[in-house]
């Protein structure tokens, strides 16, 4: 009975750690999950200053794939009931973007992005692409045994439309300019992701998702939160946004 019990210990120890690592800030390890602190809903301004910003820490993505350039890349995640917000900080050097319109080719030029899988049963995913100069890419994808496409939403308007802004610093917002940094805040309202499953989120409601960022200083460099093989599109290797 002794031995039955102190193994019983041990498992209750073993599970209560294991569930504070899932739930503390920033990366989780080999939990692969974030939890999404709670927010009041705030402006997007581009710079990321607001104090609702002190509520969460930075994740750090990871440079994945062949083309390596060492700049840091983190993100914020914050939740409110109308919606989800990101903040990205991109350290680069020269601004590598051309493209002047929305729903365009952006990853082919330097990008952020952001994958979210709200329900493991229904492969279909929301995936948002914005660039420094504030181009956005609002599509919806099937994916379907690896063969994926993207849809854009019908009356992305109002408030279904995700609220962006970016801007730069040491230098200007330019095409070609040289800079130090550029940053990325987005709002995506649960509106604009609805009839998806479980949206809007719940305490406790567990979405898949994925972060990255592309930059094309010296040719292609992927970062991503949670490495993918082959493709961004590897839902299977997503993470897991834990809503507080």
């Amino acid at each position: 009975m002794k031995k039955i019990a102190v193994l019983f210990l041990t498992v209750l120890v073993t599970s209560a750690a294991a569930v504070q690592v899932s739930f503390g800030h920033g990366n989780a390890g080999e939990n692969d999950a974030l939890v999404i602190r709670k927010c009041t809903d705030f402006n997007v301004t581009g710079d990321g200053t607001n104090d609702q910003w002190k509520k969460t820490d930075w994740v750090f993505l990871s440079h994945q794939g062949s083309d390596f350039i060492d700049y840091k890349t983190r993100v914020k995640v914050l939740s409110s009931p109308a919606g989800i917000y990101f903040l990205f900080d991109c350290e680069d050097e020269k601004l590598t973007t051309t493209l002047k319109g929305d729903n365009l080719n952006l990853w082919e030029e330097d990008v952020v992005e952001v994958f979210l899988w709200t329900a493991e049963h229904f492969p279909v995913y929301f995936e948002y692409e914005v660039s420094p100069m504030n181009y956005e890419l609002p599509i919806l994808v099937p994916n379907y045994k690896g063969k994926f496409l993207g849809w854009l939403p019908w009356k992305y308007e109002g408030d279904k439309k995700v609220v962006h802004a970016t801007s730069v610093r040491g230098g200007e917002k330019v095409s070609g300019g040289k800079v130090t940094a550029w940053t990325a805040e987005f709002f995506i309202p649960y509106k604009l992701l609805e009839p998806l499953p479980q949206v809007p989120p719940e305490p406790g409601t567990r979405w898949r998702a994925n972060m990255y960022r592309i930059d094309y200083d010296k040719g292609a460099a992927h970062f991503s939160w949670k490495k993918t093989s082959g493709t961004f599109h590897d839902h299977k290797n997503f993470g897991t946004f834990i809503f507080e």
